[in-house]
């Protein structure tokens, strides 16, 4: 392989150099942005840290509203680069979902009912959504609730990879269980990709790699 070639194969990654922006917030499929850039949607149970990993994927601590209350975010909430001196009429070239925590919330069951019901009609229904990282707390592992949502991504054939959360507050040992046990229960699914990705919010670690996934669906 020359290095030209490997330099074109690489992902792009000055899309986490320049600010990210919040676009909209929409709490039902009609409130939805018309079909746009490609999109990847962070998906995981209430409290995984989903808020929490997109602000450290952009280095930008207040965009993505975090709480220590599970079911803070009740929408699909869009974000997209805005890199200076680019035409506002422009397409961006990818955008990220901050999708409400399925699961426990600490919200009325109508309410966390109706959430559910979003993000299932989400991730089966959006044309532009490309993949899916679904969130899994390191120190917990897949839950039955995470695998209801990768079965519902299996039957529509859409794409999703695993990322483990908070990988700093569990041994490394104990982690490397973790990795092969999921490794284990997704190997057999047809949309899951095959890498399993391992992060922490706080001290940095794997942020490059789920950047590299994102770039890799820029347009």
């Amino acid at each position: 392989m020359t290095d030209e070639t490997t330099a074109e194969a690489a992902p792009d990654l000055t899309l986490f150099r320049h600010p990210w922006r919040f676009v909209t917030e929409a709490p039902s499929m009609r409130a939805l942005p018309p079909g746009g850039p490609p999109e990847v949607a962070f998906a995981g149970r209430s409290n995984v840290g989903k808020s929490s990993l997109i602000n450290a994927l952009t280095g930008q601590s207040g965009l993505a509203r975090t709480s220590n209350t599970p079911g803070r975010t009740q929408a699909l909430i869009f974000f997209v680069p805005d890199p200076p001196n680019t035409d506002p009429d422009a397409l961006p070239p990818v955008a990220i979902v901050d999708m409400p925590g399925y699961g426990y919330a600490k919200a009325p069951k109508k309410t966390v009912d109706t959430w559910n019901a979003l993000i299932h009609d989400y991730l089966r229904g959006r044309v532009s959504l490309k993949r899916v990282f679904v969130l899994v707390d390191s120190r917990h592992g897949l839950k039955a609730s995470d695998e209801t949502v990768m079965n519902e991504l299996d039957r529509a054939a859409v794409p999703y990879q695993v990322v483990l959360t908070k990988g700093d507050k569990i041994k490394a040992a104990d982690l490397e269980k973790v990795l092969a046990a999921t490794g284990a229960a997704i190997r057999k699914r047809p949309a899951a990709h095959p890498e399993i990705l391992a992060t922490s919010s706080e001290k940095g670690a794997g942020l490059d790699a789920v950047r590299a996934a994102i770039a890799g669906f820029a347009q």
